[in-house]
């Protein structure tokens, strides 16, 4: 299912749902299309902004791990930290 925001010749926006793209194309071919509004069967599709979630943010690197017991200077992330 597909909905999409039609709008007429007068400007009145709505929506309407449809199975996929191919029937909205066929009923606006076959004139199926009508404002609820004031009855306009010229009705065209709005511009629309599609609400798409953003990316997963990227996991923090690892923090390095704690010093060896012999103290800073001992381990491999000497002087990093």
């Amino acid at each position: 299912m597909i909905l999409y925001t039609l709008r007429c010749s007068h400007d009145h926006h709505f929506e309407q749902w449809f199975s996929n793209s191919a029937e909205y194309d066929s009923m606006k071919a076959e004139g199926g299309l009508a404002c609820p509004e004031c009855g306009d069967k010229d009705v065209a599709k709005a511009i629309m902004a599609p609400n798409v979630k953003g990316a997963p943010a990227a996991a923090p690197a690892p923090a390095p791990a704690a010093c060896t017991p012999g103290g800073c200077g001992m381990c491999q992330f000497a002087g990093q930290h």
